[in-house]
């Protein structure tokens, strides 16, 4: 019989590295939850931007309301994004290039004056199919601008077990995961190879190793030295890679709620 638990967090980050959106109730398409990492800034080189490099992103807030997404940053006038046109260009994310849309000069002006670099907004299409790794995943399962996979899970017990251990507690922000689980007990979800939520069938495919992006304060934008990384790195190493969080494939599309079920 499986163990039952209770999703007790979505959270959706619509630009790639910036701050994220907490959710009620999340739809999940076909990339993964609707709307996440669907924008990403690039350099002009088209590489992609993240807070491994400029830790102020984080302090860039983000909002969907029907289907239009709003950047907001303090002291700057709030930029409602436009529908992405038809400009294409390669960008590479990891060891992937896929052709993306450029979105608009006013919007690459506002986010080059807002983090002081010069770098393009652009937005992945429905039809552009970035495969997910087929060493862990089937052909056919895709995502959009996230590291690798369409979501991160991560339970409560574990973020609870790491704050034990820290003189200085961090949250669940840090780690930016899609879907928080609570019930179970500390690092359960990374014996999660196949279970369900909502009675939506799920595939735990690999461990998530962490880069330096928990080390930024999701508040002030900077980064905080080496914690959370440098505990976590005492018990969750191996093969020189620290791992917290489990990243996750759906089976099929659905709609995922605060307190739906979780069987695993």
């Amino acid at each position: 019989m499986k163990d039952s638990f209770k999703i007790s967090g979505l959270y959706i980050y619509p630009v790639k590295s910036l701050a994220g959106i907490s959710l009620q109730q999340a739809t999940l398409d076909s990339m993964g939850l609707e709307y996440d990492r669907r924008w990403m800034l690039v350099s002009e080189e088209g590489k992609f931007l993240s807070q491994r490099t400029l830790p102020k992103m984080a302090l860039i807030q983000t909002s969907i309301d029907n289907g239009k997404l709003t950047l907001s940053m303090q002291g700057k006038q709030d930029l409602i994004v436009p529908q992405a046109s038809e400009e294409t260009l390669p960008v590479t994310i990891w060891n992937d290039t896929v052709l993306a849309n450029k979105v608009d000069d006013s919007c690459d002006r506002w986010l080059a004056d807002a983090l002081g670099v010069s770098c393009h907004l652009v937005y992945m299409k429905d039809d552009i199919v970035r495969q997910c790794d087929l060493k862990y995943a089937k052909q056919g399962d895709r995502t959009g601008f996230s590291d690798g996979f369409p979501m991160l899970l991560l339970s409560e017990a574990s973020l609870d077990d790491l704050n034990k251990r820290l003189e200085k507690p961090v949250d669940m922000r840090r780690f930016r995961p899609n879907i928080v689980i609570k019930g179970c007990k500390p690092f359960a979800e990374d014996e999660w190879e196949k279970f369900t939520l909502a009675n939506i069938p799920m595939l735990g495919v690999k461990p998530c190793s962490r880069c330096p992006i928990p080390t930024v304060d999701p508040d002030t934008g900077e980064k905080t030295g080496t914690e959370p990384i440098s505990t976590l790195a005492t018990y969750r190493k191996n093969n020189h890679k620290v791992y917290f969080g489990m990243n996750v494939i759906h089976q099929e599309q659905g709609v995922l709620s605060i307190g739906d079920d979780c069987l695993a």
